[in-house]
Formats: structure tokens, sequence, C-alpha cells
């Protein structure tokens, strides 16, 4: 299977200096200048002109031609912009020469910038921008990685000299050569009638400018994917995908699936048979990405779903990736109970939570008085005893806001989801996570505890704000099935060849020690219990660094490119 240019975009400072512009860029603006590289949809890439001043839309963005023009015009970008739904970077040229970027509140679409001796430089793609600052990857950002995928170094990212630009975050670049960066959302109170509507809104119509007019298949399995799925069904057919165990055609997702009559939906079932198992080789190499994907574990069935639905014609994949992270979040709110003295609803609270887990109550009480939001009800693991590099700082949220370490733990989660965006658009297929989108976290975070958390429903302001959409059997369902089997066996069958990944790159560059990360891979093939998330970031980032040798880097020169499109 033929890999598939990249897609992502970026673009330089003002100010009339030769710019660095990838080779094969489609140039949008030349001063400054701005670009895309790949094949996207024109509805992707819009862009709006009064005087000498610019808009840019790029990505899936339910914004009209008059949206844009008003923003382009408003004296706050983000004002207007922070309403529209979709994943997507605005950009704007003022009249006084300054680029704003607008890095959008669900860090579903990265951006990053580098320092060049011409000036600043930003793309979506930090792989991409790699090689304008020597193409190294950040060993103390993979320490960070191995020691918890979750906690990202600070202000680093997976390639040495590259720079995130937070979420939620406005990135202004002036003509000479003077950049900031201003944190444009945080969170807001909306009543619960109110933060359900604007909800509905900002899924549907991030569903909606996605599906509109393409070919378009969805995961069919949890609450999450199949709302997806129902919005989807809503703008034209759609095939939804459910994955089952070859012979197992009752029970589980496919029965709920099977349950799911509506027009427009197509059920298709893919089954998974023993090609499909965590870890074995597949004949289509994994790609290179940012940072080491989420799915590299179980590459040779993501692999195999992707080119099956491409096959097939879908030029859009969506899924319920993020609905978890919104709608079943650990209980941080306790910590704002106790901040605001509500001491009856935190102690009821903490007992449901407690019995639901089957603890004491008394850790959950004890962190949230001491309004720790972001680790009520949060496991801690140990640091892996194969990482052997120092770990720097370390990016974990501080206090009582349920809300912040929400978004905190979102922004991680989706920024590492990019990478399966870009696994998928290098075998032809454009894949999406609407729930990671910043409008739909807006909504969340902005509905009153009650709404939101509950040890006692599932999902429940998902299930209340789509009750007219989801069947009752749908909504009254509380859980998915676990693979875990899957992985103990899948690395059974591949344990020699998981073996030799242990004493490769990573500990060719210091990072881990290749006698006991052995050790755990013996063991958990025989099927001990096992920790499995920094195992998995072990395997994964091997993969990648391996990929990373297979790739040739992106390309860039100082001379523009002859414009196409807009300026």
């Amino acid at each position: 299977m033929e890999e598939r240019k990249a897609r992502w975009y970026g673009g330089s400072a003002p100010g009339g200096r030769p710019a660095a512009t990838p080779v094969g860029a489609r140039l949008l603006w030349r001063d400054p200048a701005l670009w895309v590289c790949g094949d996207w949809l024109s509805e992707h890439v819009r862009t709006v002109e009064l005087g000498s001043a610019r808009i840019a839309v790029l990505g899936p963005c339910s914004a009209t031609e008059h949206d844009m023009a008003r923003a382009l015009s408003a004296p706050g970008l983000a004002t207007v912009a922070r309403t529209w739904a979709g994943s997507h970077t605005v950009v704007r040229l003022t009249e006084r020469r300054r680029v704003e970027v607008l890095a959008d509140a669900g860090a579903a679409s990265p951006l990053y910038t580098v320092s060049t001796p011409d000036g600043t430089v930003w793309g979506s793609s930090s792989l991409a921008l790699a090689p304008l600052v020597g193409g190294r990857v950040d060993t103390g950002w993979l320490a960070a990685y191995l020691r918890d995928k979750h906690r990202p170094a600070t202000g680093r990212s997976a390639w040495a000299g590259v720079a995130p630009v937070p979420a939620g975050h406005l990135l202004a670049l002036d003509a000479e050569g003077g950049s900031s960066l201003t944190r444009w959302w945080s969170p807001r109170r909306r009543t619960a009638r109110d933060a359900s509507a604007v909800l509905r809104h900002a899924l549907g119509e991030g569903v909606r400018v996605r599906v509109e007019g393409v070919s378009a298949t969805t995961d069919l399995a949890g609450m999450d994917s199949t709302t997806v799925t129902l919005l989807a069904a809503q703008y034209g057919p759609v095939t939804g995908v459910t994955a089952h165990p070859t012979g197992v055609t009752s029970g589980g997702d496919m029965q709920y699936a099977q349950a799911l009559t509506v027009p427009g939906l197509t059920r298709a079932p893919f089954p998974l048979d023993i090609r499909h198992l965590p870890f074995t080789a597949t004949d289509v190499p994994l790609p290179v990405t940012d940072e080491p994907a989420p799915s590299s574990a179980v590459w040779s069935m993501f692999s195999d779903q992707l080119g099956a639905m491409a096959a097939a014609g879908s030029v859009c994949h969506l899924t319920g990736d993020g609905g978890d992270n919104l709608f079943l979040s650990t209980p941080g709110h306790l910590a704002s109970l106790a901040r605001s003295g509500n001491w009856l609803r935190l102690l009821g609270d903490a007992r449901d939570w407690a019995r639901l887990r089957r603890q004491s109550p008394r850790p959950l009480i004890a962190a949230a008085l001491r309004g720790d939001a972001a680790r009520i009800g949060r496991s801690e693991s140990g640091r892996p005893e194969w990482l052997t590099a120092p770990v720097p700082k370390v990016s974990v949220p501080t206090g009582p806001d349920a809300d912040m370490a929400l978004a905190a733990g979102l922004h991680t989660v989706a920024r590492s989801a990019y990478a399966e965006i870009q696994l998928a658009d290098a075998l032809g297929l454009a894949l999406h996570n609407p729930y990671f989108d910043g409008a739909v976290l807006d909504a969340v975070v902005s509905a009153p505890v009650k709404q939101r958390y509950s040890a006692r429903r599932y999902k429940p302001m998902l299930a209340d704000t789509f009750a007219d959409l989801l069947p009752d059997a749908h909504r009254r369902r509380a859980a998915k099935g676990r693979m875990v089997g899957d992985f103990h066996l899948g690395l059974r069958r591949n344990r020699r060849r998981v073996l030799g990944l242990a004493d490769g790159r990573l500990a060719a560059l210091g990072l881990v020690n290749p006698a006991p990360l052995r050790a755990t891979i013996h063991a958990a093939a025989l099927g001990a219990e096992t920790i499995w998330p920094p195992l998995l970031s072990a395997l994964a980032a091997e993969a990648w660094l391996e990929a990373i040798e297979r790739a040739p880097g992106t390309e860039w020169m100082q001379t523009t490119p002859t414009p196409a499109g807009a300026r």
C-alpha cells in the first residue's frame, strides 16, 4: 500500500524576509507565507480578503464566509471564532501586518513553532518542522513519555527545538520579529439547558462539516461512536463499522449495532482474526508521525481496517475517541465541592464513587480536601524499572479546578490522537475525532457539576443531550468490553519479535535498560498481571524510532513556490 503525502499546514512571520517553505507546498499567501501540504478538500482550506487584511480557516469548520468576514474585522479574533464548530486553525493577517494564529481550545489541531535565522515558522506538524532545527528527537520529551505519556514534558515536543503552542492560545507574530502567546480560552459557566444546547450544536455541526457531501464511515460500538454515527446519518449515507471476533456475530457491540436501524445507515461488520492480534507483524509499514501513535501495538488491525474502508471508497472516517475523556472522567469535581464548602454533596458523591470502585471513600475525600483535582481517583504507577534516563519537568495541573484538570488531560490525549490522524492520512483516509473539538470541550466544561458527574449513571450529559437520538437500549448501556486478554495472547504469539525491540533504539539512546524490559515482556506474555500503559509506551516509542529511520524528512527551500489559489 503506497503512502500518501502528509497533510499539514503552516506559515511564517511577516516582514518581507526570505521565508523557508516546504518543497511541494501549495502557497495560499506570499508575504507572509501561508501554505498547505498534501491533498485537502476545498471546503477545509478557505480564505477571505478585505483590503490588505486576510483570514484563513484551515480544517473542518462551521464558519460561513460571512462569519470569516466578521472575524477579519473584529477587534479580537477569538471573540468571534471561539463558537465555530469543528477542528481547525484560524490565521489572520491584520492591516498592521501582524499575523495571528488561533490554536483551537481542544488541541485536536496541534500547532508548533521553530525559530530560524529568518524568523519564526509555525506549523501543524512537529515532524515536518523538525528539519529546520536539526531534525533530532528530544530525548528529554521521550523520557517523560516513557515515564507517563499523560504527563508530557513542559514546553517541549518530541522533536528538539520544536515548541508546542498551548491549546486555547493565540500566537501573534509581528514584522519586527516579535512573538507572543496569549490565552484566549478558559471555561465559562452555562445553565444545564444552555450547556446541552451548545453541546448538541457543537458536536452536530462538527460532524456535519466533516461528512456532508463525501463518502463517510464511522466506528459503531459504544455510546460515543453511536451518537456520532447517528448524527452523520442525518447528512447523507454513512457506513458504521463494528469490529468483532471472527465467528462471534451476536452480543457485545454487535448486539447494539444490529439493533440500530435508521435511514442512511449501513452496518458493516469487521471480523477480527489471529492476524489482527496486538503486536502482530504486517506488510504495511508503520508510517512516521509527530510522536508515537497510541495504536502502534494494534497496527496490524488498524491498518487493515483503514485499508478496507479506503478501498470501499470512504474518504472520511469518524471515531468516538475522546468521549470517555469528556463524559466518563474521574471525580475531580470533589475538589470543587470541598472548596465551596458543599460538604453533604462531597460526602455523598465520595461514597458513591468509592462504592463503584470498591474502595474506601477516605482517599477521595482526603484528595478533595488537599484541593488536588487532577489526582482524585487516578491510580499512580511507579517509575518503570527499565527507564534509566532522567525525566524533565512535566506538565501536571494543580489546584481544585476540575474543569482545567479535565481540559489539560484532554489536550494531552487529543495531541497524541493526532498521530492516529497522520497514520490514516498515510493510507489515504481522513480520520476525524469530533469529541476532541474545542467547541465540544467548551460546552462540556460549562455545564453544572450535577449534569456531568455521576457514579450512578453512565455518561449522563451525553445521554440526556441526545436522548431523542439514541435508542433507549444504547442510553442504558453502561460499559464496553476490554481487550486485555488479546494483548496477553498477542504478546505470547509474537514474543520473539517483541523481545527483539527491548534492546533496540531506546537502549542505544540510553533511555532504557533492556534486561528489566525483557523480563516484563516475558511476564506479560505468560499472562502475569501487567501494568500495560508504560510497556505499551516503550514498544510504541521503539516502533516510532524505527519509522523515523525509514522515512525521508520534509524538504525545505528558501525560494517561494508559485502561488496557487489565494495570494
